[in-house]
């Protein structure tokens, strides 16, 4: 196993070997280095994130609070996203290696697409109440805007139930998070395994923050539409028309409402945040996962 890791760090590569099982120490590893990238994303970026959101919510951006509170909605997105990005990272290493073993293939596009849509819908059952707990505290106005991330949830169970209230909004967060996987992770694994060969340079955590930060990029702006229509259903209170419709309705709206702008509403902060966050995360990620594995060779 410290051979593999010593190998894999060599190559700047996450792979695991295709001849050796998933072991606890490569569990484990996924499990630290996805908690630690993705408390780090969620708190250095979190205003970014505040902006995009207000630009979606249907209130419009200085209705739902403008510059105001820029840190609100914080706490849930902190206590969520260690356990978020830890489910995502166990599942997808997990699954790219089973596939990989299955397929007997070795870096393919098509493997890492499904080891990362399947993580998708794993993480989503944690992302999606963290997700409206947070976007709801964005957007508080009026007498709600004191609530907790705890208190919106609660009053969400209690008003909504389980399905419409705690996890509204989960198939348009799954229609979001998918595409967005199937573009993101291919194209981080591409860039990975094509950066020594067209640059001359070994592989180190800022390569691999730069490539996650490209792929990152262009995932965040192709899928901005059906991000807009996971926050407008997230953010629908009981009788909003947004919340009995489904999202190809709501992007229709959209569009006759406010025209093509109006479905790529949020863009430039939604992709300058995935930008960055890319380049945290998986710089993040990477950086996490080698010292642990010259941790475990030292011993």
């Amino acid at each position: 196993m410290a051979a593999e890791l010593a190998q894999d760090m060599a190559a700047g590569s996450l792979e695991v070997s295709m001849q050796e099982p998933v072991t606890k120490f490569t569990f484990l590893h996924a499990l630290v280095a996805g908690g630690v990238a993705g408390v780090v994303v969620d708190i250095a970026l979190f205003p970014i994130d505040t902006v995009k959101t207000r630009l979606q919510s249907e209130l419009g951006f200085w209705r739902a609070g403008g510059f105001r509170g820029i840190y609100k909605g914080l706490a849930p997105a902190a206590a969520g996203s260690a356990p978020t990005a830890a489910l995502f990272f166990c599942a997808y290493e997990c699954g790219k290696h089973f596939l990989s073993s299955v397929t007997h293939t070795k870096d393919s596009p098509y493997v890492h697409m499904a080891a990362a849509s399947a993580a998708e819908v794993l993480a989503c059952l944690i992302r999606v109440p963290v997700e409206i707990a947070k976007q709801r505290s964005q957007t508080l106005t009026g007498n709600k805007q004191h609530l907790s991330g705890l208190q919106i949830l609660l009053r969400a169970y209690r008003t909504e139930g389980l399905r419409r209230g705690l996890y509204r909004g989960f198939g348009s967060t799954i229609m979001r998070e998918i595409p967005f996987s199937l573009i993101q992770f291919p194209l981080w694994e591409y860039f990975k395994i094509q950066w020594t060969p067209v640059t001359g340079y070994e592989s180190t955590p800022i390569s691999v923050a730069l490539c996650g930060a490209i792929a990152g990029g262009i995932s965040a702006g192709l899928t901005t539409p059906l991000d807009v229509v996971k926050t407008r259903i997230m953010l629908a209170e009981r009788d909003s028309l947004s919340r009995r419709r489904n999202a190809y309705s709501i992007l229709r709206g959209i569009y006759v409402e406010r025209g093509f702008g109006g479905l790529f509403a949020g863009f430039v902060p939604r992709v300058m945040w995935i930008t960055l966050g890319g380049a945290f995360f998986f710089g993040f990620y990477d950086l996490t996962t080698r010292l642990l594995g010259a941790a475990n060779t030292d011993h």
